[in-house]
């Protein structure tokens, strides 16, 4: 069945455009953000004096609560929406002034599930790839839908396929014309076990390839696993952006369990200033602290149990998560 016209001409506009220029200097960010701002008509504010650079091949997670303007974040980089004022460039180009040049280089996995339900699948991928005057290649676009394992689903029709086919077709959508930055917004929300393993492996398959990708996401834990840098966005504003091993080593704590080998029915007044907690029925000992900010120190507090008499059968240390540390971050601005 032939494309509506309208599709053809889209296709047709974008083939005749010039090639995209690869960037190559090390020095420019992928993306640029500078003094950005988005107020909407009622006045509303959605961001203010954004600045972040994203480095070129990193995974980048961009965290914060809904409303904190992630997504109109997102929606201005890609050059979807406009900002208010201050200027976005993407592989040296400005977002406004050169959006074909930019749009190309972005693929965009949204959070809504917006697609042509009587289409087949493999045909809308096809016509996506097509849309930014790529070539058609049936054995790339076999292979994407292969990796999200929509390939035996290639001639169904869109309409057919669970919200969770259809989250994998919105990926294998932007990715379609091969883009060398991917947006991913909430990616995994609501979705399956197995397709948040598949979509995790194809972000390390794409980073090892030297994409760059940009996810937001409410599994914290993805991007503690995944991320190189980490962002926090609250109430418009970039609170904080930073390496996530140094940022975990800065901001997170550590917990020290004391497995007890006799129960204790309080904490020893000799260990009172060390903050400990009494747990497990009064057979562990629980210490808290900042290994860059521990003013009393692991071995002095050991000693300090020893000269008490106190005598412990093991020790177990835990780190705090990225959620922890996220959770701490929020409440603490609020």
């Amino acid at each position: 069945m032939d494309e509506p016209l309208a599709r053809q001409q889209l296709v047709a506009d974008s083939a005749t455009q010039p090639a995209v220029a690869v960037t190559t200097a090390t020095d420019v960010p992928v993306v640029s953000v500078t003094d950005l701002n988005k107020t909407y008509d009622g006045g509303f504010t959605a961001l203010h004096d954004v600045d972040l650079s994203i480095r070129r091949g990193e995974i980048f997670a961009l965290l914060g609560p809904n409303g904190a303007g992630k997504t109109t974040l997102i929606s201005i980089i890609c050059g979807l929406s406009n900002a208010t004022t201050g200027r976005v460039r993407v592989a040296g180009h400005d977002v406004e002034r050169e959006y074909r040049e930019t749009r190309k280089r972005i693929g965009l996995v949204p959070q809504e599930l917006a697609t042509n339900t009587f289409e087949k699948v493999v045909d809308e991928v096809s016509f996506s790839r097509r849309l930014f005057g790529k070539p058609a290649d049936p054995a790339y676009v076999e292979k994407i839908l292969r990796q999200l394992s929509l390939w035996d689903k290639k001639d169904s029709q869109i309409r057919w396929l669970s919200g969770g086919m259809k989250r994998r077709l919105l990926i294998a959508k932007a990715l379609s014309h091969e883009p060398e930055i991917l947006f991913l917004d909430e990616p995994t929300a609501g979705v399956d076990v197995e397709l948040r393993h598949d979509m995790w492996q194809l972000v390390s398959e794409l980073r090892a390839n030297g994409v760059t990708i940009i996810l937001t996401t409410h599994y914290i834990e993805e991007a503690e696993s995944m991320a190189d840098r980490v962002g926090v966005i609250l109430g418009g504003e970039i609170i904080l952006v930073d390496d996530k091993t140094a940022l975990m080593d800065k901001l997170g704590e550590k917990r020290l369990t004391i497995h007890l080998l006799e129960p204790l029915e309080q904490v020893p007044a000799a260990v009172a200033d060390y903050g400990l907690v009494l747990t497990a029925g009064g057979r562990a000992l629980v210490y808290t602290y900042h290994p860059q900010h521990d003013e009393f120190g692991v071995p002095k507090l050991l000693r300090a149990l020893e000269a008490t008499g106190i005598t412990y059968t093991d020790l177990q240390t835990q780190q705090s998560s990225l959620e922890e540390i996220f959770v701490n971050l929020v409440g603490q601005q609020r």
